[in-house]
């Protein structure tokens, strides 16, 4: 059942992935079901067939989060239920496919396959994306037209969202860039596509953090075990190789243009100075969780005509919504997600995810939420582990 429940598992995660851009509920109601089941089937296993329950510090604040939604509507604090409850789907999700990975990917093996065909989605994902920016303008895949005022980064239409998705997946071809001597070049390749990916994108928070992911990569391969100087060098000289070619084919100009705008914070600004005002009106049990985008008209500081559904940083709404025992909650699994991140080297896609929060909204959207509390799992068991396994012996 281990395995199934990984194969069904990546293909929910990845199938919800390629539907991020769906406005229709059944996209959600997907990967809710299928998390639901998955769950399921795992808690009826244990029960008929006891085995050892794999157990991760984080799944405690991440269940708490849950709760906390659970009593904001039995206390009626939330201003608008119905959404609190669509957000109490989305935090339910994610501790169901926390726990399922936990046990699915207690197995050293499995998880490496996991985490290979992540990184085989990812790039491939990363390749149809940069072609369908630039051919595929108002449409998703070059098929499913969309509502948005740029075109979409492949299956998002935030190119914000579609770079948190690189972030988590990019330090997985550096690390075996660094790791497989005999295979630097083509993950150093896989990487500067991903990278360019983003740079095609233009978005200025998802550059910034693939930049330092790159330069933490290099740094924390200095100090591995077996690191050599040599085997260092080829890996720079092949992903600055790969880096500098795949930006030339996708050029930097839009970026560039967004970079240098002498106010790149302009209007989210504001939109979080409103936020700051409804954390300090409900601070310790927040307006409802999901329901920023119902209290926020009455703080709005000023209005540009469109809809603002969310605060464009995610630490802040959590506040708004939850209050700080809320954010407690949150920060924790933060705290706790840096050791482990760093011991793996791979992990530190979700110490970026968790600093992209800051100035937007990645981890609003269900889909990409589920596949970071997966890979939060993955770390979790790699923890458990004497030595990280992404490595040479394992990328064949």
């Amino acid at each position: 059942m281990t395995a199934f429940s990984s194969v069904a598992l990546a293909g929910l995660l990845f199938l919800s992935i390629l539907l991020a851009w769906a406005p229709q509920r059944w996209a959600v109601s997907l990967l809710e079901a299928g998390s639901f089941a998955l769950a399921a089937a795992w808690a009826v296993r244990l029960a008929i067939r006891p085995l050892r329950l794999q157990r991760s510090p984080a799944i405690l604040p991440l269940a708490g989060a849950v709760l906390w939604g659970i009593l904001q509507l039995s206390t009626g604090r939330s201003i608008y239920p119905r959404e609190t409850w669509n957000a109490l789907l989305m935090w339910t999700t994610n501790v169901a496919v926390f726990g399922v990975a936990l046990q699915v990917f207690s197995d050293a093996g499995i998880r490496d396959r996991f985490l290979r065909a992540t990184l085989l989605f990812g790039f491939a994902l990363s390749v149809v994306s940069t072609l369908a920016m630039f051919t595929s303008r108002g449409s998703v895949f070059w098929i499913f037209p969309v509502v948005s005022e740029r075109a979409p980064a492949g299956p998002f239409l935030s190119p914000n969202q579609y770079a948190a998705f690189i972030e988590l997946v990019l330090p997985l071809a550096l690390v075996r860039a660094a790791t497989d001597a005999r295979r630097t070049l083509p993950f150093a390749l896989m990487a500067g596509t991903m990278y360019a990916s983003v740079i095609a994108s233009a978005s200025r928070a998802g550059f910034l953090l693939t930049s330092l992911e790159i330069v933490a990569a290099l740094a924390l391969a200095l100090g591995a075990n077996g690191a050599t100087l040599r085997g260092i060098a080829r890996m720079v000289a092949a992903l600055a190789a790969s880096i500098v070619l795949f930006t030339a084919v996708v050029g930097p100009e839009v970026l560039w243009n967004r970079l240098s705008r002498p106010d790149p914070y302009a209007g989210r600004r504001e939109m979080l100075d409103s936020t700051l005002d409804m954390i300090r009106d409900r601070p310790w049990t927040g307006f409802g969780l999901g329901t920023w985008s119902t209290a926020y008209p009455r703080y709005a500081r000023y209005d540009d005509g469109l809809s603002a559904n969310h605060a464009h940083n995610d630490w802040a709404q959590w506040t708004a919504e939850g209050g700080f025992p809320f954010l407690a909650l949150l920060v924790s699994i933060a705290v706790w997600s840096v050791r482990p991140a760093l011991r793996s080297r791979w992990g530190i896609g979700v110490i970026a995810v968790f600093l992209h929060c800051l100035v937007d909204y990645p981890l609003q959207k269900p889909a990409l939420a589920a596949f970071f509390f997966t890979l939060l799992a993955v770390l979790a068991c790699s923890a458990k582990e004497p030595k990280m396994h992404v490595g040479a012996k394992n990328a064949s």
